[in-house]
């Protein structure tokens, strides 16, 4: 899990799984598409500057495939 410097997980979309994608909001709103799928709405700005992809292809990735 990862957490920002002072812990808080709140930020995240799902605070307490495995998904590292920040939570939506009117200033931070989920409307990139994964440049792995190509799904749309997939990210937000904060999520695109981390290079992140939806948590889907993460899991893929990781091997926690559906």
């Amino acid at each position: 899990m990862m957490y920002d410097d002072d812990g808080d997980r709140s930020v995240f979309a799902e605070p307490y799984s495995r998904s590292a994608l920040r939570k939506s909001s009117r200033k931070n709103p989920r409307i990139y598409p994964c440049p792995q799928c190509g799904r749309p709405n997939m990210l937000t700005a904060k999520d695109k500057a981390r290079h992140y992809v939806c948590d889907y292809c993460a899991d893929l990735a990781e091997g926690f495939g559906y």
